[in-house]
């Protein structure tokens, strides 16, 4: 037996995004496709500030690091030419940037303390996202 809302006629939710507006590219966005218009810049802005923070706060002092090792040992393979621990430095953040966080989904048990996903907490600010990770006593590991 069917219960009593079937066969009768459904009231239509109301659509809270109807009245959103959002000047995009290609003309007025208006509704739902306002809305996600919205969303997918901000995704894309909390993905540009999740690299970024990964890169000045994990990556970049750790290839620093190692340089000034290398240096200190007397290695010439990196620091000896004009300019190559710069570029090693950079070249490798950036690279540990673009790839840890895609990593760290793929196997969290071994890059857990490579990966910090609160810097790609879409609901925290660029601020609140430093200053919470700056509490966290994992956070110089």
């Amino acid at each position: 037996m069917r219960d009593a809302h079937h066969g009768t006629r459904q009231r239509k939710q109301p659509d809270w995004h109807s009245g959103t507006t959002v000047l995009a590219e290609d003309g007025l966005l208006t509704g739902n496709a306002a809305m996600n218009a919205i969303t997918e810049s901000r995704s894309r802005s909390n993905r540009l500030e999740g690299f970024a923070l990964t890169a000045i706060f994990q990556g970049l002092p750790t290839f620093a690091i190692a340089v000034l090792m290398l240096k200190l040992a007397g290695r010439r393979e990196i620091v000896g030419e004009k300019g190559g621990a710069a570029i090693f430095v950079v070249l490798s953040t950036i690279f540990y940037a673009l790839f840890t966080p895609w990593l760290a989904a793929k196997f969290p048990n071994r890059l857990k303390y490579a990966h910090e996903p609160l810097f790609f907490d879409a609901n925290l600010s660029f601020a609140e996202k430093i200053a919470q990770w700056r509490t966290r006593p994992a956070a110089s590991l």
